[in-house]
């Protein structure tokens, strides 16, 4: 008896096809100790650095200060610049440095600037010894228009290299006078006065040194019309009665200027006093090296 097959619906074999799911492919041992180390570097002390930086962004918001208290503060910030700005060799790092404040931002800028230039006396020329002494770019000529806009006191002082004054020491349009608009006080301090009988034998010829500080005198004074006062001060050895001081007030006076006197030498409509001066004293301001108030004998004229 022959046996029939048995057959059925479906084929009697399936192919095994590839698998629907994709395959993790395994990492390699670089990542997985990279991965590790960044893993075990994460700890409690570097999220509490993030949160004290960010606090420390929110702790002092500067500008929310009311502007005066802004300009107390400011004045703190420089109370350990000199009152009088010269070419010196130290004044980047007495200086400068203290100017980075004003990158911060524009308002900062514009205050603490304002504040700086404007509450210190510049000198129109240098009177330092040294390589500054007989620049032909002063201190002026390296500050911008803005800068020089914002100075409000200048000081002329007249001495230092009185046999020879530096040719840098000459007014013109690179120097800015134009432009010191905003100058209220301008001082002419005289360190000494070559025309006294003390600097027989010292100075260059009679009346050199003081015509040259009177035709300096007035070129500025043209380059500054809105001046309308004179500050005149000076060191002990200066007579207001010399030919240097009364050559220069009679500038002021011809002008129609206010005079006034500085606290330094004292000078009153009073009498003044007779001061006798040493060869070392003139040695040094012929070398300008003069940079202290001598110290002189007095007597009271009588």
């Amino acid at each position: 008896m022959v046996r029939r097959g048995v057959t059925t619906k479906g084929p009697r074999a399936r192919a095994q096809g590839a698998s629907s799911r994709p395959t993790p492919v395994p990492a390699s041992e670089a990542e997985v100790d990279d991965i590790s180390k960044k893993i075990h570097g994460l700890t409690l002390a570097d999220s509490t650095a993030i949160l004290a930086r960010e606090a420390a962004k929110k702790s002092f918001r500067f500008l929310d200060l009311p502007p005066e208290l802004r300009i107390t503060i400011y004045g703190h910030y420089f109370h350990d610049v000199d009152r009088v700005i010269d070419l010196e060799h130290d004044n980047h790092s007495r200086i400068f440095r203290k100017l980075v404040l004003l990158k911060t931002c524009r308002t900062i800028y514009r205050e603490a600037a304002h504040f700086f230039y404007s509450t210190r006396t510049f000198r129109i020329f240098p009177t330092t010894p040294g390589k500054y002494f007989k620049t032909k770019k002063p201190l002026l000529a390296r500050l911008n228009a803005r800068q020089r806009n914002w100075i409000t006191s200048l000081e002329l002082r007249l001495g230092p290299g009185f046999t020879n004054p530096p040719r840098g020491w000459v007014v013109n349009p690179k120097l800015g006078l134009g432009e010191c608009v905003n100058v209220r006080k301008l001082t002419v301090f005289v360190e000494c006065d070559p025309s006294d009988g003390y600097f027989n034998g010292f100075r260059k010829a009679d009346s050199f040194y003081e015509t040259f500080s009177q035709n300096l005198l007035q070129t500025v004074l043209a380059d500054m019309p809105f001046v309308d006062c004179l500050t005149f001060d000076g060191y002990p050895g200066v007579k207001k009665s010399g030919a240097m001081m009364r050559g220069l007030l009679e500038i002021a006076v011809m002008r129609g200027m206010l005079i006034r006197w500085g606290p330094e030498r004292g000078w009153t409509d009073e009498e003044e006093e007779e001061t006798r001066v040493s060869t070392k004293i003139v040695s040094d301001l012929m070398l300008g090296q003069m940079t202290q108030p001598p110290a002189l004998d007095i007597a009271v004229v009588a």
